[in-house]
C-alpha cells in the first residue's frame, strides 16, 4: 500500500517485504540502507506494514473528517459529502483499491524514531472526489 511513499530518517526509501514463520505470513516495511549496508545502519531499519498502514489510514480518516480542509477543496459542498460516504466504505474496498486512494492521496510519508510525518498531495482530495463522483454517475 506504501510502496514508493515511505521513507526514513537517512532519507532512503522503504520497501515492502515479508517473511514466513510456520503458516504465519510478517508483512513490513524495510530501509534500503538496511537493506545495501546491513542491520544497524538505519535507526529505523524496518516497521511493520500492518502497524504503519493504520496510521496512514487513520490519519487520512482523519483528514475526510475535517472541515476545513474540506473546504479547500474542489466544490466544498459535493467533496463533504462525497467524503462522508467513503469513510465508512473503506473497510470494504478490495485492498489494492485501498492502495491506489493512498497513492493518490499521499506525496510521501517520512519515518523517524518520532513518529510519522505525511505529507498530502496538493490536489489528491480534489482528484478523488472528482473519480468518485465520475463513477457514481
Amino acid at each position: 500500500m506504501l510502496r514508493g511513499l515511505l521513507f526514513g530518517p537517512d532519507g532512503a526509501a522503504f520497501s515492502p517485504s515479508h517473511t514466513r514463520k510456520k503458516d504465519r505470513l510478517y508483512r513490513y516495511y524495510v530501509s534500503q540502507t538496511v537493506l545495501k549496508h546491513g542491520a544497524g545502519t538505519c535507526p529505523v531499519g524496518r516497521v511493520p506494514a500492518g502497524d504503519i498502514e493504520a496510521a496512514v489510514i487513520d490519519l487520512l480518516r482523519a483528514v475526510f473528517r475535517q472541515p476545513e480542509i474540506i473546504i479547500g477543496t474542489w466544490k466544498a459542498a459535493e467533496a463533504r459529502e462525497a467524503l462522508m460516504l467513503f469513510d465508512p466504505l473503506w473497510d470494504e474496498l478490495f485492498p489494492t483499491e485501498q492502495a491506489r486512494i493512498v497513492q493518490l492521496l499521499v506525496e510521501r510519508i517520512d519515518i523517524g524514531l518520532g513518529g510519522l510525518d505525511v505529507h498530502l498531495r496538493i490536489d489528491g482530495l480534489s482528484g478523488l472526489v472528482r473519480q468518485m463522483r465520475e463513477a457514481a454517475a
